[in-house]
């Protein structure tokens, strides 16, 4: 919950706003809620069985069959892609199917797979900015929902102590790395907006891959059965 941005007008009703001059949502008299975006960048520092880790993208791909020897038309296969330096490991969510998962390439299970944990996301926002405007050159990590570096204590925002500067060619294979996740909405505010800007929810999921040998539920003890003295239940 918040305060939203408001921006003071002579306007007091949506008949009278100029075209030009819509930069928001009349909400009372003379105050019109302004157009804008919330982010969140979650800074997720994921030691997965020891510091060596490495970012890794699991890439859906559409193949079309060829040839006449089966009634299928098409079929989807993965290709598995580690990221070398920071510049592989910018992600646009939603863009392309893909998974995205940090795995440590020394640790792995049985059957041979790498252990890892997987980014699932939930809302994401891509920039509605032009790229040379000011207000996204300095919020430049926006233009990204996920990006990888190398671990370093000092860095603990996403648009660090001076954010025009940026670095993608440092290595992230094998690495101590640390994942940057921008989750975020565009809001265009409405009445109930006003004067207490209700709750917005988002997140993401971070979920095991591969890192058991078998799903852990089925290890789980069921609960024991529950009985309260100071209830009564009636037939």
């Amino acid at each position: 919950m918040g305060i939203l941005g408001i921006k003071g007008t002579s306007y007091t009703h949506v008949d009278e706003i100029k075209e030009d001059d819509a930069f928001g949502t009349l909400l009372a008299d003379n105050s019109i809620g302004v157009h804008h975006d919330h982010y969140l960048t979650y800074h997720l520092d994921l030691d997965i069985d020891g510091e060596a880790n490495s970012f890794m993208m699991t890439n859906l791909e559409t193949v079309r069959v060829k040839g006449e020897s089966s009634g299928r038309k098409s079929y989807w296969k993965v290709s598995h892609e580690t990221a070398k330096t920071e510049g592989d490991a910018r992600i646009k969510v939603g863009l392309k199917a893909c998974e995205l998962a940090i795995v440590n390439p020394n640790k792995k299970t049985k059957p041979g797979n790498k252990i890892g944990y997987r980014l699932i996301p939930d809302s994401v926002a891509h920039p509605l900015l032009v790229a040379d405007d000011y207000p996204q050159i300095r919020g430049a990590f926006t233009n990204y929902n996920v990006m990888v570096t190398p671990y370093n204590k000092s860095e603990k925002w996403a648009g660090g102590l001076y954010a025009n500067q940026v670095e993608l060619v440092l290595s992230i294979e094998n690495k101590d790395i640390v994942l940057w996740h921008t989750v975020g909405i565009h809001h265009v505010p409405c009445q109930e907006d006003f004067p207490i800007m209700p709750t917005l929810s988002g997140g993401f999921e971070l979920r095991p891959t591969n890192f058991f040998e078998r799903n852990p539920v089925l290890k789980a003890k069921p609960p024991k059965p529950f009985t309260n003295q100071h209830c009564t239940s009636y037939h």
